[in-house]
């Protein structure tokens, strides 16, 4: 496991769409792993593969009840409305209202390729709209209210 340089504003690969991840390996499972000890070091509460320099649909959110690991993940179900503040790793100190939905159920699948669904609500729903947002080159900047 290694911490990971976390991609900073200005750099283009913020703004491409990762591809679908095809293969569940031991690579895969190094790159979770490096992915969540990088989250957990620069104190964030998620972190998509983009912002390690990896086009790939994968992310990790814990917003302090425990790590998920979102391999491929898709947004099913919305609901409710959250206008929060919002920051990212890759802009350090700089920060924003957004709109989101108070609640999502997230469809992906894990290190293993197994299928699952998972909701969050409030701050957890908010951390799975804006790692997704990465994954399809959308950051918290181009949401901002």
């Amino acid at each position: 496991m290694a911490i990971r340089t976390i991609i900073k504003s200005g750099d283009e690969v913020l703004k491409r769409v990762c591809r679908t991840q095809l293969t569940f390996d031991e690579r895969l499972a190094s790159l979770l792993d490096d992915m969540a000890d990088t989250m957990y070091a620069a104190d964030g509460c998620g972190l998509a593969a983009s912002q390690v320099g990896i086009l790939r649909r994968i992310c990790v959110v814990d917003v302090g009840d425990g790590l998920i690991e979102l391999v491929n993940p898709v947004i099913i179900e919305k609901k409710g409305v959250q206008e929060e503040q919002e920051g990212c790793l890759s802009f350090p100190g700089e920060y924003g209202t957004t709109v989101r939905p108070m609640k999502v159920k997230v469809r992906a699948q894990d290190r293993n390729g197994n299928t699952f669904t998972v909701e969050g609500e409030g701050l957890k729903a908010r951390a799975f709209c804006h790692e997704i947002d990465h994954l399809d080159g959308i950051v918290f900047k181009d949401r901002l209210k």
